[in-house]
């Protein structure tokens, strides 16, 4: 597993590990059941902080990508899929309502919320 850390970025090291590792789990790179480096092993490869690791794995473990088995380290666990979508859509819907507020708020209908959404979805 490869991972990439920008020092000079504003996202903090521990939340650019966990996004590239649930990106991973998520495309199937990483499989339920397969086993992360050691926290030692990743700070060391990265050459970070053991307690960045640790923030980083309590995260994903949090969010419920991975298992922690005390004495044989962190796995990816099974449910983390499909409860990850779930979760995404759930703050996509959230976000969606408080756009629609706000157009309904300034007169802006509804196909040119479409229109305006399709143009920042498609734009790289």
């Amino acid at each position: 597993m490869e991972l990439f850390i920008n020092n000079h970025g504003s996202k903090p090291i521990y939340e650019q590990i966990s996004d590239q590792i649930k990106a991973l789990i998520i495309s199937g790179e990483l499989q339920a059941g397969e086993a992360l480096p050691s926290i030692r092993s990743m700070a060391r490869s990265l050459h970070i902080s053991v307690l960045t690791v640790q923030k980083a794995y309590d995260k994903l473990q949090e969010e419920g990508f991975i298992e922690t088995t005390a004495g044989k380290g962190c796995f990816v666990s099974a449910r983390n899929q499909d409860f990850y979508l779930e979760e995404q859509q759930k703050k996509i819907e959230e976000l969606f309502v408080q756009a629609i507020d706000t157009a309904r708020a300034s007169g802006i209908k509804l196909d040119k919320l479409i229109g305006l959404l399709t143009l920042l979805y498609e734009e790289e």
